[in-house]
């Protein structure tokens, strides 16, 4: 069997996503939806901080597991 392409490898990340994304909104709806409000009232600069913060992480990860 042949390596994947990128565009495999980037179909099974999303795919893998949506799967890490579904899993709280379907085991507790409900605190899904009270951290969804919380984080709907944060101000922009803050949203943005964990955004960023969540990138950093992210690309750590990545280059620590390759």
């Amino acid at each position: 069997m042949s390596e994947p392409s990128l565009w495999q490898w980037l179909g099974i990340a999303f795919a893998l996503l949506l799967i890490v994304e579904g899993v709280m909104p379907f085991l507790n709806p409900s605190y899904f939806r009270d951290h969804l409000h919380r984080i709907s009232q944060l101000n922009n600069s803050q949203l943005r901080t964990v955004g960023f913060l969540s990138m950093v992480f992210g690309l750590i990860l990545l280059y620590w597991v390759h």
